[in-house]
């Protein structure tokens, strides 16, 4: 039986655009939400595809985080006072999704889920967001 299951996550964190010219390329903060579906064969035992705290805990990694390119010199330094996640390419709501479906498919394959990312949405803001669809 395939099953399709549905998160919605919420996290604010902080981050900005080292190649962009514009506001974005100082340091701000949004109040992120991230939609994931994901479709497979639930556990035969437990009927569970992928449990829902799985992937709020996959997502709130970001939570109350500096995101900055790794290329990014504010990156030394604010590490200096508090761990930065650095990303490889400005930490856009577009590589902010690949990462997570990319985390969410690492976590399915390591502990044999049948399941697949089919959709993922990350908002930056209530009007804007960027989406990866297989």
């Amino acid at each position: 039986m395939n099953v399709a299951i549905y998160k919605e996550v919420q996290f604010d964190a902080s981050h900005r655009l080292l190649h962009y010219k514009g506001k974005c390329a100082n340091l701000h903060g949004h109040r992120w939400k991230v939609e994931v579906w994901i479709e497979g064969e639930p556990d035969a035992t437990t009927g569970i595809l992928v449990d829902y705290n799985v992937i709020r805990e996959i997502v709130e990694k970001f939570d109350h985080q500096i995101i900055l390119n790794g290329a990014d010199p504010m990156a030394a330094c604010i590490e200096k006072f508090q761990h930065v996640i650095t990303t490889a390419g400005d930490p856009t709501s577009e590589l902010l999704a690949d990462l997570i479906r990319k985390d969410l498919t690492r976590y399915c394959r390591s502990h044999k889920i049948a399941a697949k990312v089919t959709r993922i949405r990350v908002w930056e803001s209530p009007g804007c967001f960027a989406e990866i669809a297989q």
